[in-house]
C-alpha cells in the first residue's frame, strides 16, 4: 500500500544565454525574455512529470518561497 516516491525531479528556472529558461537534468526548455513564461513552462513540465507518477520541485533562481 505504501508507494515508493523515488527520486524527486527538480526543475530550475534561471538565466541561460541572456534569457529566462527552465532546466531539468541539464536540458533547457521554455526559453523566453519573460521570466513568467519560463515559470509557466516549468509548471507545465512538472504537471506532466507528476502525471507520470514522479514528485517534482520547481526552483526559481533569485526568488525565495515560491510555491506552486
Amino acid at each position: 500500500m505504501n508507494k515508493s516516491l523515488g527520486e524527486r525531479i527538480v526543475i530550475t528556472v534561471c538565466r541561460n544565454e541572456g534569457l529566462w529558461a527552465a532546466e531539468e537534468a541539464g536540458v533547457y526548455f521554455g526559453a523566453s525574455a519573460d521570466k513568467d513564461i519560463a515559470k509557466a513552462s516549468a509548471a507545465k513540465r512538472a504537471r506532466e512529470r507528476m502525471g507520470q507518477g514522479h514528485t517534482c520541485q520547481i526552483r526559481i533562481s533569485g526568488e525565495h518561497g515560491f510555491a506552486i
